[in-house]
């Protein structure tokens, strides 16, 4: 079986952009609208709009399974106050969660969460639970930088985030660190927030104890883990200075990486310095690369590719990155599979 553990739902109909930008266009007077209940998209509207893009690359490309989250670059955190986030993760959230009772065997839901800049994370445990006990997601998604570039929230290792870590563990959910639009022009939504935001939630888990005192937390960095397998020495460098315990104890028990690196070697680099235990398989499809690499004339985003056409791995490496290692850190999805019969 092969799992896709990184997959946004960025093709929705276009009726929830446009609800969206009333909702920012009114922000100062909220009164004027829009109602949730203003925002209609049917079922045969769904259907269509996963069928046509994810659902048909999914099955040209052999994916099984899509553990399936609302737009990054749409959770916008930065955006209003906490009533605005709350009402805009709930109304995408239920969309992913009517994907995946549309189509119950190929995508499963991960939660985006309604976070604010400078708000207690304790405000989005309500949707956390609700996403996790009603409509059987199986992971989250946390921003670390909810301000959009400007990074004003304490680090990922300071207790201000303890309330999430708790209810995940409670609940066995792990939690893929992803943050959303950038709007800090120095930096570019996809080519920089997002890869420095990787290399910095794994920096800040080293420099701290977190993982001493949450054994059974579990964070999926996404985008390959950014520039982490490029420097690992570097960062295995940095911890023997600040006298921390080798990386395979102090960290890799808990972080884990997504192949969402989009040329083989790339690939090659992640899968030789990070241990396969280490890495789940992902593609982002359809996300923030979409376009055909000229040299190889695939997809930039058909990451399969890459991991077949490894020289690297073994067949035993190849099914722990595709579904094992998923079962692994998603407890709850392995519990989902094995509901269905899949085992």
């Amino acid at each position: 079986m092969i799992i896709d553990c990184h997959g946004h739902y960025t093709t929705a109909p276009k009726a929830l952009e446009d609800w969206r930008n009333q909702q920012i266009a009114n922000l100062n007077t909220p009164s004027l609208g829009p109602k949730v209940s203003e925002l209609k998209i049917s079922d045969d509207e769904l259907r269509e709009s996963i069928e046509v893009n994810q659902l048909a690359k999914m099955k040209e490309r052999g994916i099984d399974l899509t553990i399936f989250s609302p737009r990054a670059s749409f959770m916008a955190h930065h955006i209003g106050d906490f009533n605005t986030s709350a009402t805009w993760a709930s109304i995408c959230n239920e969309l992913c969660y009517r994907i995946s009772q549309l189509f119950p065997g190929e995508f499963i839901g991960a939660a985006m969460l309604p976070q604010s800049p400078g708000v207690d994370p304790r405000s989005s445990i309500p949707e956390f639970e609700k996403c996790i006990k009603e409509y059987g997601f199986v992971g989250i998604n946390l921003n670390p930088d909810p301000s959009g570039g400007h990074w004003r929230e304490p680090a990922l290792s300071d207790p201000y985030w303890y309330p999430i870590y708790e209810k995940m563990v409670e609940y066995q959910v792990p939690a893929m660190i992803h943050v959303s639009t950038s709007c800090n022009s120095c930096f570019h939504t996809t080519g920089a927030h997002y890869l420095n935001a990787d290399t910095t939630a794994f920096m800040q888990c080293l420099t701290s104890d977190l993982f001493k005192l949450f054994p059974d937390l579990k964070f999926l960095i996404p985008h390959g883990g950014g520039a982490v397998p490029y420097h690992w020495g570097r960062f295995r460098g940095l911890a023997q200075e600040m006298k921390k315990p080798l990386l395979s104890e102090h960290l890799l028990k808990n972080i884990y990486f997504d192949t969402c690196v989009y040329h083989q070697p790339g690939i090659d680099l992640l899968t030789k310095v990070i241990p396969v235990e280490n890495i789940l398989f992902a593609s982002e499809m359809i996300g923030a690369v979409r376009g055909i690499d000229p040299e190889t004339g695939h997809y930039y985003d058909d990451t399969k590719r890459y991991i077949e056409n490894s020289s690297i791995l073994s067949d035993e490496d190849r099914v722990k990155i595709y579904e094992g290692n998923a079962r692994k850190v998603y407890p709850r999805l392995h519990q989902f599979l094995e509901s269905r019969g899949v085992v």
